[in-house]
């Protein structure tokens, strides 16, 4: 049976998904009320999985528990934490406890995160992981072992549209696509004029691409993005907008919100990454309707 995304995208409806990340606890009381908060406003709500290399509950176990309160969330999984058996297994839980879409990862360096002392896996990458639900949802293992039932997954990839050079991101990209993904949800991107070109790169492939819209917070977050994070890039118009504003949190929303509107027009979706801010969502989902 289609996810409710994945039926929105077939139909060529714009989709807009939001995130949130599961708790630093066992306690769950925080991740509900943040996606009961979002899920209204948005197609389904993406569960980070230890984003930033940070230790967090499992996004499985949190995936499940939105299916449990009838929200739809995207299970993130990365390749850094597991091996093949473990994200197989983490698969068919996944697909037995309801949740039906996936965005396949490589993950973050752990050395960026709270446990730099711990040993990333990388057994398989994001391509590797892509054609392994691909496999699976064709029923059997990635050795080519029947499964006794076949997983149903809707599933993609992430993508870089401000990576320079761009043309050297586009064999990795086709290799995604060849492997299933249905959909391309972007790193953030803050240039209309960048998205547009990738997304005409990409359209040959068929695949749905899904911006991701940042909000930005103050210049100082904009500058440290420049300055730490590979593929992206903060336009300096967009710095100094922040840098010369009297409230720059309120800035940030109303810049997030004029490329969720622009990003309308362009490709078939967003993504809303508020960093935790979630009372921001709803303006810019609205922006994007």
């Amino acid at each position: 049976m289609l996810s409710s995304l994945a039926r929105k995208i077939s139909q060529s409806n714009f989709v807009i998904t939001a995130e949130v990340a599961p708790p630093k606890g066992s306690g769950i009381d925080g991740l509900l009320k943040a996606a009961a908060f979002v899920a209204p406003h948005v197609d389904a709500v993406n569960v980070t999985d230890n984003q930033g290399a940070t230790m967090r509950m499992s996004a499985l176990a949190a995936a499940a528990v939105l299916v449990r309160e009838g929200i739809e969330p995207v299970l993130q999984l990365t390749c850094r934490d597991r091996n093949r058996l473990a994200l197989q297994s983490d698969l068919l839980g996944a697909a037995a406890l309801g949740i039906r879409n996936v965005l396949a990862l490589t993950g973050d360096a752990i050395g960026c995160g709270d446990h730099r002392q711990g040993k990333a896996v990388f057994d398989l990458d994001s391509v590797s992981l892509l054609r392994t639900i691909k496999a699976m949802n064709s029923g059997h293992d990635l050795n080519g072992t029947p499964l006794e039932a076949a997983t149903a997954f809707y599933y993609g990839a992430a993508a870089a549209p401000e990576v320079e050079p761009f043309a050297v991101t586009l064999p990795k990209l086709a290799q995604k696509a060849e492997a299933g993904a249905g959909f391309f949800q972007t790193q953030a991107v803050f240039s209309p004029e960048k998205l547009a070109a990738f997304c005409e790169a990409v359209s040959p492939s068929g695949v749905t691409v899904i911006a991701g819209i940042l909000v930005l917070r103050s210049a100082k977050m904009a500058e440290f993005i420049n300055r730490n994070i590979p593929g992206l890039r903060v336009p300096e118009t967009i710095v100094e907008r922040l840098r010369s504003a009297d409230d720059p949190a309120a800035e940030g929303i109303s810049i997030a919100a004029d490329m969720a509107a622009r990003a309308r027009s362009i490709c078939g979706g967003i993504h809303i990454m508020s960093m935790g801010r979630d009372h921001v969502v709803p303006e810019i989902a609205l922006a994007a309707s």
